[in-house]
């Protein structure tokens, strides 16, 4: 650890270039190129936006099973997680 100007800074838990450190962010992103952005040709970046926005929020977050997950979506996660707790 060290402060620049008054700013602290915590080293990453692994090394420079190691996978585990970013494997979440990196899946999401790679999904997301892979699902998203290469099926269209966004002529502005609001319209990119806008359809990366409704990607995330009507099929990435709501239908898309996850492996994270038991293989749900996390709609479905949210709705056992749900009955457990009542049940409970």
């Amino acid at each position: 650890m060290f402060t620049k100007k008054n700013t602290l800074i915590i080293r990453s838990m692994s090394r420079k270039g190691s996978y585990w450190d970013n494997a979440v962010a990196e899946s999401f992103f790679k999904t997301l190129k892979a699902e998203c952005v290469y099926q269209h040709k966004f002529t502005d970046k609001e319209q990119a936006a806008l359809i990366i926005f409704e990607y995330i929020e009507t099929w990435y977050n709501r239908k898309r099973i996850h492996s994270a997950l038991g293989y749900l979506s996390p709609e479905e996660f949210g709705r056992n997680l749900n009955k457990q707790n009542i049940a409970a």
